[in-house]
Order: C-alpha cells, then structure tokens, then sequence
C-alpha cells in the first residue's frame, strides 16, 4: 500500500506550537506527540536501502512506535495476531459492544483511569453474572477479549468497548464446556440494564466517598447519576462470526486501531484540515468535515490514553495467567486437537519508492539526529 500522501503528524506540524501557546496539556500527551512528530523522519534513524531491481538507493526513516501514533500500528498488529491464532478453539465467537452515555463525559475526563477501569471491571462482572446465571442455561465462565475505544467517527468522546466472547461457558470443576446457542449469548437489552445498574452504582459510591475529582460548574453529579438511571444504556450485539477468519479480522480492525488514520486525512490548508468520516445515523453514509487545526488537534488529544492504561484487556478463562492451562482442559472437552504453531512472519522489505518493486536490501544504518533539549 502507498503511504498517505497527509498524515496526522502534518497536522500537528502545522498547529501544534500554536495549540501549545493557547492551551495546557498534560506531560503523557506532550511526550506521545514528540513521538508522532518525530515518526520516520531524521529524528529517529533509519536506513539505507538499495533497489536490486533498478539500483535506486532509499532513505527510509525509523517509526516511532507509540500506541497513538497511526502510522506505527500494521507491525504491531500483525504480530498481535499471530500470537491470537493459536487461542482460537470451535465455537462461534459474539461481538458484544458496551457504550458509556456522553452525559458522562465531563466527569470521565477529570478521571480518566479510575472510571475507564470501572468500565472493564462492571462490564467483566455484568457478562460473567449472566453467565453463571441459569436462565441463560451456560453455569459456567466466559472468557473473553474487550478492546476499548474512546471516540466515534468525527473524534468527539464516544465512550464503548468492543467484547469478542466464545460462545460457551467453561465449568471448570466439571471439566465441561457449556455451548451457548448459534444465534445468541444473552439479550442485549438485560445486559444494558444490569450494567448501567451496576456501573452507577459504583460511579456513586465513589462520589460518596469523595475520590473523584469533580469538573468546574454547578452540576450535582448524584443528581446526574439519578438521570442517568432512569435512561436506556445502550448494548450491541451482534450475530456471531462465521469463523476463526472472521474473527481475526475482526480483532484486526479494532484492537491497534487509533482514533483516526492517516488514511481519512484528505487536505490540510490554511490551518484547516478536511477528513474523511462515516455517518453512522444516515445509513454508513461517506462524508468529509474541515476543522481547524486547533480543533483537531483538541479532538485527536482526547483519545491519547494515561501511560501504562491497558486498552486490551483478556478475562475469565482467557485471563492471562490461566490462558494456557484453561486452553488445554477445553479443547480435551471439545475433543479437538491444538492448532498448528503458525510460523514467524518473515520481515517484510519496502517497496522501491521508484519502480515499485519488493526489492529493497539493506545498505547501511543513518543515526539518529542530535538536537537540543526538547521544550514544549
């Protein structure tokens, strides 16, 4: 694929020292741009390449690698995936999507971490509730993956949590494995009332106890809660995958995304950049919005996440630490063999930049450059 011909770095280019003079912002925020900013340009390295093909030497500079930045994140995911093929096991696979209403926002960007991390853990406990349930005829554990995303199409806060679950539940003193039916988990609109009850209820034991810290105004957030109560919340879920495939390019799509790809940028001109967006209210309609570079740059901020905050997370039977050992007991359940080891993609060489073919070999090592001390 041909690189961008704009990136989002660009924009940042031209109006980050203008953005820095108008508004503060945070010391995780500043560090993840430097990153953008310096992605695959002289800052980092990179390497010399030489065509076999037609002898044109290339200088192409080293990615940056940050979480954030959408120019890093094919490698990474592509890795990621590889590791996933071999926790597949034969059952179809719900995607289930949890959203946050955006009457919460103001509090949730005064504390990012504490109520992001509630998110995970009410809707951990709402899906293993259900599934421990017997009306739902599974009694057992879910495992599954939940991948967080903070933004919609446009880049304003659409809080929501994307939910891949086996269809099944794992009864680990039995050693069984109980299946769910082909067409559905649990009914949505139960899910979306036992986790606005749940998550609420925990947004206000916290207000009681004073450890949130509140935004500027008059608003009662006990009062907002109490709104909030009497609203529906929204839960989605899909029909299953048609397959281990499906799957996988279903967690491709979601778990590296980031909040808008170089790929949507269309123009940056006078301090205005125009992208492309689906509306999803007027049928996944294309369209195009031009914001100033200020707003943008506002917008995309929004979305970079506090150091360390894991945005994919695994629970249940897929936690981590009991991955493996759970894997094993339940394929001897479903008397299926483990699959294959996929072998370690080979590193794939750039195209030439000049006749376009995949015949770039190594030539040398470029350094990376030494400026002054950086300073916002």
């Amino acid at each position: 694929m041909n690189a961008p011909p704009l990136r989002v770095a660009d924009v940042f280019r031209a109006g980050w020292s203008e953005y820095l003079r108008r508004h503060h912002v945070p010391a995780f925020q500043l560090k993840a741009v430097r990153h953008l900013l310096a992605c695959r340009t002289p800052a980092l390295g990179g390497h010399v390449w030489r065509c076999a093909s037609c002898g044109r030497r290339a200088v192409l500079y080293n990615s940056c690698r940050d979480r954030h930045c959408p120019t890093c994140q094919g490698a990474a995911r592509e890795k990621w995936l590889a590791r996933r093929m071999c926790e597949l096991i034969p059952a179809p696979y719900f995607h289930v999507v949890f959203t946050l209403p955006h009457e919460i926002n103001p509090l949730l960007r005064h504390n990012r971490e504490t109520l992001l991390d509630l998110f995970f853990r009410e809707v951990n406990a709402t899906l293993q509730e259900f599934a421990r349930d017997p009306q739902w005829k599974l009694e057992g554990q879910l495992g599954f993956l939940a991948v967080l995303h903070t933004w919609s199409q446009t880049l304003v806060e659409h809080v929501h949590l994307h939910c891949a679950v086996p269809g099944g539940a794992w009864r680990k003193n039995a050693h069984t494995w109980a299946p769910a039916g082909r067409n559905w988990l649990f009914r949505a609109s139960s899910l979306a009332d036992r986790f606005r009850n749940r998550y609420l209820r925990a947004v206000r034991r916290r207000l009681d106890r004073g450890t949130l810290v509140l935004p500027a105004g008059t608003e009662d957030w006990n009062d907002v809660c109490a709104r909030l109560a009497a609203t529906d919340w929204i839960v989605y879920a899909k029909k299953p995958f048609a397959g281990p495939s499906q799957v996988l390019e279903y967690l491709g799509r979601y778990t590296h995304k980031v909040a808008i790809s170089d790929y949507r940028i269309l123009k940056l001109e006078d301090g205005r950049v125009t992208f492309r967006y689906r509306d999803r209210a007027d049928g996944d309609t294309e369209k195009t919005m031009t914001l100033s570079a200020d707003a943008f740059i506002g917008r995309f901020l929004l979305h970079i996440l506090p150091p360390g905050f894991q945005k994919i997370r695994f629970y249940g039977w897929m936690a981590r630490n009991v991955r493996t050992e759970n894997l094993r007991h339940i394929r001897q359940a479903l008397n299926v063999p483990p699959p294959d080891v996929p072998p370690k993609p080979p590193r794939i060489a750039p195209d030439c930049p000049a006749c376009g073919k995949a015949a770039l070999l190594i030539e040398g090592l470029i350094a990376r450059a030494r400026g002054p001390p950086h300073r916002p």
